[in-house]
């Protein structure tokens, strides 16, 4: 993955689930640019997502194996 803020929502999720604003948090870009890049990851299935009320919680596809390269 050639992407380094790909690669440290990966790390991130790797510890625990988290909301998009929490990884958002966690960078200093803005919160659409970070959803973009949850997009990108979503569809390489490399992370899941699902409604908690107001919250979309992401977390790392358990079935990555050896896609990616944290």
């Amino acid at each position: 993955m050639a992407n380094d803020v790909r690669r440290k929502i990966l790390r991130l999720l790797r510890w625990k689930n988290l909301t998009a604003s929490e990884i958002a948090n966690a960078f200093d870009i803005s919160k659409p640019s970070i959803s973009r890049h949850l997009d990108i990851l979503k569809k390489a299935e490399l992370v899941s997502c699902k409604r908690q009320g107001q919250f979309m919680i992401y977390s790392l596809n358990m079935m990555l194996g050896s896609k990616a390269s944290l």
